[in-house]
């Protein structure tokens, strides 16, 4: 006996719709003007990649700092210390209440304030020469992201049975060394997919840096269309770089993930080449004795 698979038909209609408006779009785009040589000669010019460097430098010490204080600052919140606990709100409520853009002004203006850093006999310098483009946009970004990840490390810690740091402190562990042995490893479960998500955008939120005069990658192709006049067409090739990065990295958390999900599901993810050849095969018809 043979199991012929149902057609759907309705899938082939939705694909064929799909095509042809996909098409549509690149016909339109072709027929715009648009130089589209100017943009395969620029993606790799040494303005670009320079920029394309001070982007994923930022991105990443960024995201650095802001994991650190987010980790810091969810155990703040957590405590039963009423003062560490209204720090961390009110630094949690503060930073995820302003826009990113307001802070990265402040920091970069902050010399009209204060001209000169001074920590007594520690250290003391002028506010200019220390609040360079680069200080600004880390701690723009970074401080900005630690309040949200405070909140992800905050539900990553509460989604681990009290039962693990009760057993902990039965055995003699101190707090810090229960939350760091016992409770985060469980908790990264659910703090990595989050934290996933917040580093993808944050590759594109440092686009926002260029305004304290910081050359990522937006300002650099912004600079070079200014100057030849293809403004559309180095946007284009921003764009190319900025997907080219959050696909790479896309693909790093989807591994991280998967890694982090054993023990806790039966079966891990599929990969993206075993979802490939799961596809190919649906357009075969198997045979069932």
């Amino acid at each position: 006996m043979r199991a012929i698979p149902v057609r759907h038909y309705g899938r082939w209609v939705a694909a064929v719709v799909v095509v042809v408006l996909l098409g549509w779009l690149v016909y339109a785009f072709s027929q715009g003007d648009v130089i589209w040589s100017t943009v395969g000669d620029k993606l790799f010019d040494t303005q670009v990649l320079k920029g394309l460097w001070h982007t994923v430098l930022i991105s990443v010490c960024s995201m650095a700092l802001g994991l650190v204080l987010g980790v810091v600052f969810a155990v703040m919140r957590l405590s039963k210390n009423p003062v560490t606990g209204g720090v961390s709100w009110l630094y949690i409520w503060f930073f995820r209440g302003t826009p990113v853009y307001v802070q990265l002004l402040m920091w970069f203006n902050l010399s009209l304030i204060f001209p000169v850093i001074n920590l007594g006999p520690i250290y003391k310098n002028d506010t200019v020469a220390v609040m360079t483009p680069f200080v600004a946009a880390l701690l723009g970004l970074g401080l900005n992201e630690g309040a949200y990840m405070a909140e992800i490390v905050r539900a990553g810690i509460q989604s681990v049975d009290e039962g693990q740091t009760e057993a902990a402190h039965a055995l003699g562990m101190t707090g810090a060394r229960t939350m760091g042995r016992i409770v985060l490893p469980q908790a990264m479960r659910v703090i990595i997919p989050p934290t996933g998500n917040e580093f993808i955008n944050m590759l594109k939120t440092s686009s926002l840096v260029s305004v304290v005069q910081y050359t990522e990658v937006l300002r650099a192709t912004s600079d070079i269309g200014s100057e030849s006049g293809a403004v559309m067409e180095m946007l284009f090739v921003a764009s190319v770089w900025y997907l080219a990065l959050t696909s790479v990295f896309s693909v790093g958390q989807f591994y991280l993930e998967r890694r982090y999900a054993r023990g806790s599901l039966r079966s891990l993810p599929a990969t993206p080449w075993q979802k490939v050849k799961a596809n190919l095969s649906t357009l075969r018809r198997t045979k069932v004795a």
